[in-house]
């Protein structure tokens, strides 16, 4: 389907999306079509997420297409969420699974050589000071902006699955996915957050994780950042708004 295609499509509503999943779940491959077709939306929007990466639009969708049908085959119906808030972290874990699997994330020459600059200079300043520097120390020690330290760092992470495993127990692995049934919400919360605000710009980063993560004030922040307090204020505002929408959608 394209996406012109896609966006025709009439949601399910939630009772109906319930209705399938367990018709599916017993067996009904019709049920596991629909739910398929009707919340492949889903598997796009995810998709977008991962371009410019080296990989082909189309493999991205096949990859997450599997993931949406776990997603269906595991869902459990005494979640209190949408199926979308589960089905998402499946889709996203079964991207990033493929691409680890795959070797690594298509990352740029330039932007992975900063990224060991950093990581050389980080271990500098930490044996200099007895502690990790600061976003702002390891900027200035090599006359780059905060953002570009944040997406340089953000860039050369290895990406996780949600079907790692985390510890064993008694020989029997747990993964990421089996603590997230332990407390559905709050896991999923925060996998959504986290999910957003790696669509944010560096310098939108650097706000949230200065404002919410540092318990910095917005006089604070724009110190650090080198603008107005106004236009922190701004800006936070817009980037709280445009976060709230993406979490909804």
């Amino acid at each position: 389907m394209t996406m012109n295609e896609v966006k025709k499509q009439k949601p399910l509503s939630d009772k109906e999306v319930k209705h399938y999943i367990k018709q599916s779940q017993m067996g009904d491959q019709s049920a596991k079509d629909i739910l398929v077709e009707r919340n492949v939306r889903l598997v796009w929007s995810v998709v977008q997420r991962f371009l410019n990466r080296g990989y082909d639009q189309e493999d991205l969708f096949q990859i997450g297409c599997i993931g949406l049908i776990k997603s269906i085959d595991k869902f459990d119906l005494s979640y209190q969420v949408k199926f979308s808030t589960y089905a998402v972290p499946m889709i996203i874990g079964e991207i990033q699974r493929f691409i680890r699997d795959d070797g690594t994330i298509k990352v740029s020459r330039s932007l992975k050589e900063l990224g060991h600059k950093i990581r050389r200079e980080k271990e500098t300043l930490t044996k200099s000071y007895g502690r990790s520097p600061t976003i702002s120390e390891l900027a200035c020690a090599l006359d780059i902006t905060p953002e570009e330290v944040i997406h340089a760092e953000d860039a050369t992470k290895q990406p996780h699955s949600i079907h790692e495993t985390v510890y064993e127990n008694e020989g029997d692995p747990i993964t990421l996915l089996d603590q997230l049934a332990e407390d559905e919400e709050n896991w999923f919360d925060k996998m959504m957050i986290s999910e957003t605000l790696k669509t944010l710009e560096p310098r939108e980063q650097l706000i949230v994780y200065l404002r919410y993560y540092q318990d910095q004030t917005q006089a604070e922040v724009a110190q650090r950042i080198g603008i107005s307090q106004v236009q922190v204020s701004r800006l936070e505002k817009k980037i709280l708004s445009n976060m709230k929408k993406q979490i909804l959608q």
